[in-house]
């Protein structure tokens, strides 16, 4: 029996590769969004930290008994490091914004790429189906002409 050969298998294999590659960039830039999103739970994790420790340091102050004694310098670099804290977790949230704005491209290229290559599967399936029905055609055109043979040979036979 002859074997079903799709004449643009090659291109389907091409098309596969692309939406592949497509695939391993959006994955990529996924793990690049959670890497990000993780940073700037942190810094909001640190400044929480930041807060806290700072209230303790007050706290404990009025708890000496002594007239609002705070030691500013400490305050103040408490201060800075949140600041600083602030600071990095606005340029994550800035990197953040890009990397969703190239996911969202990545993402409308992979949808491309997908329906390219769903195409070329689409026109690989109903060639299967012509070829498999012409098959079926010449296998029953086949067994009809064995069976008239046949029958032509037991007419023949006395």
């Amino acid at each position: 029996m002859a074997k079903f050969k799709f004449e643009l298998e090659a291109v389907l294999e091409q098309r596969r590769g692309v939406e592949r590659a497509r695939q391993l960039a959006v994955a990529q830039l996924e793990a690049a969004r959670m890497s990000i999103e993780q940073a700037i739970r942190d810094c909001q994790r640190q400044l929480a930290r930041e807060k806290e420790d700072l209230r303790e340091h007050l706290a404990a102050a009025r708890d000496l008994g002594e007239p609002r004694v705070v030691d500013i310098r400490t305050v103040r670099m408490q201060a800075n490091a949140s600041l600083h804290v602030v600071a990095r977790a606005q340029q994550a949230v800035i990197q953040l914004a890009g990397v969703h704005h190239r996911l969202d491209a990545a993402r409308l290229g992979l949808i491309e790429a997908t329906m390219r290559r769903r195409a070329v599967e689409i026109l690989r399936e109903r060639r299967w189906e012509a070829w498999n029905e012409a098959q079926s055609r010449v296998e029953a055109a086949s067994l009809d002409e064995m069976a008239i043979i046949s029958a032509s040979r037991q007419e023949n036979v006395p």
